[in-house]
């Protein structure tokens, strides 16, 4: 079954999870101010929690017991406006937090983004788009909670645990110790938990990826989907997906909920310990009340931000994933670079020099195989041959999408590693089978090829594919809103588009493979009328097969097996009857 791809697993870098955390927490650098601030706040808010079980204890201790209303009422007063200032700060606090985490992951999104448009292609034909959504989508949202709570819970709950610590040994080591003598059970089960935790949530992050990555694809590719009736293969793929992504989820949350199952149960024995030492051991007489009752507060102050440090831990376990699979592609690094003593390449004529080039795209089949070749500026160049046999292969070394393992390829005497990629690609024109179009109008698609293009550059681009015409009969002409894709126009329609686009660019090297593929006969006849002026002058790579596209080009290159087989214009290949006699004379069945 085709889809079956989907179901297997992207191999994810394994990082610490310190490591990790530690880079995520340099983005909160840049909000020093904000931080600094949300700290404030939340000592506030800790002295305040602190201070409540003292001045309970004091309530009962010191006033109640003894009738001392008036005093009673004015220290509910005082803890009134000190608990209604923190209420105030928290909400301060969440708002601020939630504002510098925002930004954060916009920063990441941006810079991920960025990152992915300078790698090359052999990162994409290794990925399918789905997965890369997934990280740009996905995986950053995931992070907001892990940078938000590392402020306001890890630091606050961390003192607050260390105060009340302190607190309570200092008021009483015996009921102290007692309290806290099912810790050491916490501190080894949680340690065993979260061994496993971290890889069941990798594995969910994985398959949400598939999950993710089948329903692109799927979506794109419904109309062959439909077209040959395989609905229910993908049916079943999917519900495969959908199954594996759930109970990879249940496997994770089943470890995950243990967490708060043994907070509860050391929180119990902390508890019956506290009273069972301050009854039965020391005694009541010794401990009043109200230290009964602030021991009890203390406990939750202390149990309670544990709780939050599981509940936290849980989380940087379930996000921190996703973390690490943002920073993976961040650290990608793309093959095809610029070196550190690149120069920027000076207007071109259009040169093209192969000098014994090998290139293969494993590693280990060679596509082609020592080739050779000089293009003089202006010359119009056709590639034809069987389907694999390296004929986009070659301009894709000229454009430099990909680099050569042997040889070199030269532009204007340039060699093309020596000159940066932008300056290289400015001055190319290239147009594939599969041109896409973007969402917008027609206007701002032809205008892609180049920003500043003029209205008068785009009109005469337009006319002279002979696309003025079709493009004038549409209800708004050249303000026609495009869907993805271009849905709407025919794939002619859309040919034409992508072919003043790429004319607009004024390239001095154009590369047309497999251009005219999708227009009917009528309609290549009026593109080809209307590109042979814009041939003049330029040097020409066309990539074909339908052979009535290519007969006034200069020189012919038959291409098989990765090497040049013939080379001539078109009537000296007829007249050798070789290969390209032969699929000449298949093609038009003469």
């Amino acid at each position: 079954m085709p889809f079956n791809s989907y179901k297997d697993d992207e191999q994810t870098v394994e990082a610490s999870k310190l490591a990790t955390l530690k880079r995520l927490l340099t983005y909160l650098f840049h909000y020093k101010k904000e931080i600094c601030f949300v700290l404030l706040i939340m000592a506030f808010c800790v002295m305040v929690s602190l201070l409540n079980p003292l001045i309970m204890e004091a309530a009962i201790d010191d006033y109640i017991s003894v009738g001392n209303i008036p005093g009673l009422f004015r220290l509910i007063g005082f803890a009134l406006l000190l608990n209604v200032l923190m209420v105030i700060c928290i909400k301060a606090r969440m708002y601020i937090m939630a504002k510098v985490c925002n930004n954060i992951l916009v920063t990441i999104r941006q810079e991920l983004y960025t990152h992915i448009q300078t790698l090359d292609f052999q990162f994409f034909d290794s990925r399918p788009t789905g997965k890369i959504l997934a990280r740009i989508i996905g995986d950053i949202n995931s992070l907001k909670d892990v940078l938000s709570n590392c402020v306001t819970t890890l630091i606050p709950d961390f003192i607050t645990i260390c105060a009340v610590v302190t607190i309570m040994f200092t008021k009483n080591p015996a009921l102290a110790a007692a309290s806290l003598i099912s810790t050491p059970i916490m501190a080894i089960c949680l340690w065993m938990i979260q061994v496993y935790s971290h890889k069941r949530w990798q594995i969910h992050r994985k398959k949400s990826s598939n999950l993710n990555a089948f329903i692109h694809e799927d979506l794109s590719g419904i109309r062959i989907i439909q077209s040959f009736h395989a609905e229910e293969e993908t049916r079943q793929t999917f519900r495969e997906l959908v199954k594996e992504h759930r109970d990879s989820f249940v496997s994770a949350v089943r470890l995950n909920d243990s967490f708060g199952s043994v907070i509860d149960l050391c929180w119990s024995i902390g508890t019956i310990m506290l009273y069972f030492t301050g009854i039965r051991i020391l005694g009541t007489d010794q401990v009043s009340i109200g230290t009964f009752i602030a021991f009890g507060t203390y406990i939750t102050m202390f149990w309670s931000p544990i709780s939050n440090l599981s509940n936290f831990y849980t989380q940087l376990v379930t996000n921190i994933s996703g973390a690490e699979r943002v920073f993976e592609i961040m650290d990608a690094k793309a093959e095809i670079t610029d070196a550190a003593d690149v120069t920027t390449i000076p207007p071109i004529t259009g040169n093209v020099r192969f000098e014994h080039v090998t290139f293969s795209y494993d590693g280990s089949t060679d596509v082609l195989d020592d080739v050779s070749f000089t293009i003089s500026p202006g010359e119009t160049i056709a590639l034809v041959g069987p389907t694999g046999a390296g004929k986009t292969t070659i301009v894709n070394l000229i454009s430099r999408f990909y680099d050569v393992q042997k040889g070199s390829v030269y532009i204007d005497g340039h060699d093309v590693k020596k000159v940066s990629i932008e300056s290289l690609r400015k001055q190319m024109g290239i147009m594939t089978q599969d041109n896409f179009l973007f969402s917008g109008t027609i206007r701002d698609n032809i205008r892609y090829g180049r920003l500043d293009a003029t209205e008068e550059e785009i009109l005469q681009a337009v006319k002279a594919v002979n696309a003025h015409d079709f493009i004038m009969k549409l209800e708004k002409g050249y303000d026609t809103e495009l869907s993805e894709r271009g849905g709407g126009l025919s794939a002619g329609q859309k040919q034409l588009i992508a072919f003043a686009r790429t004319l607009v660019s004024d390239p001095k090297i154009l590369i047309l493979d497999e251009a005219t593929s999708s227009i009917d006969t009528q309609t290549e006849l009026l593109v080809q009328s209307g590109i042979e002026a814009l041939l003049k002058g330029r040097t020409s790579f066309v990539v074909a097969h339908r052979l009535s596209t290519i007969q006034k080009a200069d020189r012919i290159f038959y291409i098989d097996k990765g090497n040049i087989l013939e080379q001539g214009s078109p009537a000296e290949l007829m007249e050798k009857k070789g290969h390209y006699y032969q699929l000449y004379m298949a093609q038009f069945h003469c």
